[in-house]
């Protein structure tokens, strides 16, 4: 119950900060799906998941050059039905695409992508430039 003694209008800056904050957090325009994800770098390599429930090898696509990958794809919305009033719909729907400047060059010829139970697991070798070299010192 609001009284008056517990009410407090809100400054300016908390509205702006609340609106911002709602804007990035929650993008007006739907019809694109940033795709969150996971990433491990390993000494000779890094590992990339993400959540892609729903969707197949087929529907997504890998691209590796230098020290990027990029990761594009589609999560198509249902097929509207007339017979139905949507209640709830918080899922979105969409094109993705996300690129990644990973610390080191990349190995693309031996890259590997696999989809198991709705989750995208890329495993992108570090090329041996980068990786790190050992040399051995000569006393004289």
């Amino acid at each position: 119950m609001l009284t008056l003694t517990n009410y407090r209008p809100l400054r300016m800056s908390e509205v702006m900060d609340r609106l911002f904050d709602e804007s990035f957090a929650r993008p007006l325009a739907y019809d694109s799906y940033a795709l969150p994800l996971d990433v491990q770098a390993k000494d000779d390599e890094y590992v990339i998941t993400a959540a892609v429930p729903g969707l197949k090898a087929e529907d997504l696509n890998v691209e590796v050059t230098g020290e990027m990958v990029t990761l594009r794809g589609e999560i198509f919305a249902p097929a509207p039905d007339e017979k139905t009033e949507w209640l709830l719909q918080e899922r979105r729907y969409g094109k993705f695409a996300r690129t990644l400047n990973l610390p080191a060059e990349l190995n693309s010829a031996q890259a590997e992508a696999a989809v198991e139970n709705g989750v995208l697991t890329l495993r992108l070798p570090k090329a041996e430039t980068a990786k790190p070299k050992i040399i051995q010192i000569k006393a004289k």
